[in-house]
């Protein structure tokens, strides 16, 4: 995220020093709560209307080692499912009791059934933590479970939630969409840009698609033509060796402002421009 931070702001500046006189506005936005935020995107509707977004999330490169931009993502949900059952002694009284663990156990199972990343809707369904139980002598009365759900749409996420069981054993369960990430699809729009900016550079910018969340998806709904994944190359993403590769920032600088340039291109086709360099 820093590198892609490191070549927006060298976009930014080649743009303020030699396309000033093009441009209506340009801004900035650095986001710093995507991870866990689940509140809307305050921001999107203040950007109504703008030409376009760049989004420098990390770049990659195609199978055949040709500059990749992602113009295409996947909704993403966060199901949240609690269990509430009854605490007993689980080794005097256990019938007495509950299982708000069972319970959960079963609702992993159910979500777990609907993944069918090469269906129709390329849903993906992965439970991904249980939190149960207090104590290794008592029968859980209480815990929740996340699961992370991506799809092509987000309408595909309301038959996973109608299918988890609302009790199992006696426990009760309840589930609810923490945060509702839309989808993006700029093929289209981007197609035309990506063409110009890979003439301009001499080597070809292709479309990618991409299953991670970004809140590029947020702005794609007020601004057909966002553009992501222009940031550098790297690798280790989340993990403790998430790096940057250092030879990637000159070349991804390149395919930043060569997309950069054919968008104010297209909003002005008669301008002059300094290509790149």
């Amino acid at each position: 995220m820093k590198g892609g931070d490191v070549l927006a702001l060298g976009v930014l500046r080649a743009l303020a020093h030699d396309r000033r006189d093009e441009l209506a506005e340009v801004a900035l936005l650095l986001v710093t709560d995507e991870e866990w935020r689940t509140a809307p995107f305050a921001h999107a509707a203040r950007f109504a209307g703008w030409d376009a977004c760049l989004c420098f999330e990390a770049g990659e490169l195609d199978a055949d080692g040709r500059d990749a931009v992602v113009v295409r993502r996947k909704a993403a949900g966060t199901l949240e499912i609690t269990a509430t059952g009854v605490a007993a002694h689980s080794g005097a009284r256990p019938d007495d009791g509950r299982n708000a663990l069972l319970a959960l156990a079963e609702a992993a199972r159910v979500v777990a059934a609907h993944h069918d990343p090469a269906g129709s809707d390329r849903l993906t369904a992965v439970p991904t933590v249980l939190h149960s139980g207090e104590a290794l002598n008592v029968v859980p009365a209480g815990g929740q479970l996340l699961c992370d759900v991506r799809a092509d749409r987000l309408d595909a996420f309301d038959p996973v939630m109608a299918a988890i069981p609302r009790e199992v054993g006696g426990a009760t369960l309840a589930v609810r969409n923490l945060r509702a990430w839309p989808g993006m699809d700029a093929r289209e729009p981007a197609a035309p840009v990506l063409a110009r900016a890979g003439a301009a550079l001499g080597r070809p910018i292709v479309p990618a698609s991409r299953g991670g969340a970004s809140d590029a998806s947020h702005l794609a709904t007020v601004i057909p033509l966002t553009i992501d994944g222009l940031g550098p190359l790297g690798g280790g993403a989340h993990a403790p060796d998430e790096h940057v590769l250092e030879d990637s920032l000159r070349s991804r600088a390149e395919v930043a402002l060569a997309v950069a340039d054919a968008v104010l291109r297209q909003q002005q086709p008669d301008a002059p421009g300094p290509g790149v360099g």
